[in-house]
């Protein structure tokens, strides 16, 4: 009894393993093309442009020390060669006046390029602290997106939003609150 239960196991184990096999397709096999008649030319063989990796560009030599470029981080900030951006209220787009004063600091960062910027984001004072917070950071990523469309590299800029912490002018009217409507370019790094 004990053998015929063996054998019927090792029969039911070779069973299962033939139907886990199943059929397999056979791999297809593409017919070599026929050589050329003799009076026809041979077909043009076909050529795969090699794709070179870039090259990485050897990193910018250091502005010949000038004026600006030899002072210290402090004074750079100080009395900056950045000029801020001023909004109108509740936005964050970038008027005549804003893309000009980015294009010129744009000109300044081509001109400085191992210089590392902050953007900051402010806001008047008016509306949540939370509000203000999400307003200055969208502020701030807009001058840095026109800045990275005039071709400043990403990794130069940075962006923080102080909201209306940190005004500008601390008067309450509309010529205070003009002033604290801005992004604010701070020189992180030489």
């Amino acid at each position: 009894m004990r053998m015929k239960n063996r054998a019927l196991g090792a029969l039911a184990l070779v069973a299962l393993a033939a139907a886990a096999c199943g059929e397999k397709t056979p791999p297809v096999v593409e017919a070599p093309m026929p050589p050329p008649a003799m009076d026809e030319p041979a077909p043009a063989p076909v050529v795969r442009e090699r794709v070179e990796e870039p090259v990485p560009l050897p990193p910018p030599e250091p502005v010949a020390a000038d004026d600006v470029g030899s002072r210290s981080l402090d004074d750079l900030n100080r009395n900056s060669p950045l000029a801020p951006v001023y909004f109108e209220y509740d936005s964050t787009d970038l008027n005549a006046a804003a893309q000009l004063a980015v294009r010129g600091n744009a000109d300044v960062l081509r001109r400085y390029p191992t210089w590392t910027v902050t953007i900051e984001g402010h806001c008047d004072e008016r509306g949540t602290a939370e509000y203000n917070l999400a307003l200055g950071e969208r502020r701030a990523a807009a001058a840095r997106r026109y800045l990275e469309s005039l071709g400043v590299a990403p990794d130069r800029l940075r962006i923080v939003s102080y909201g209306k912490e940190f005004p500008f002018d601390p008067g309450h009217d509309e010529s205070a609150w003009q002033q604290n409507r801005r992004a604010h370019f701070v020189i992180t790094s030489r």
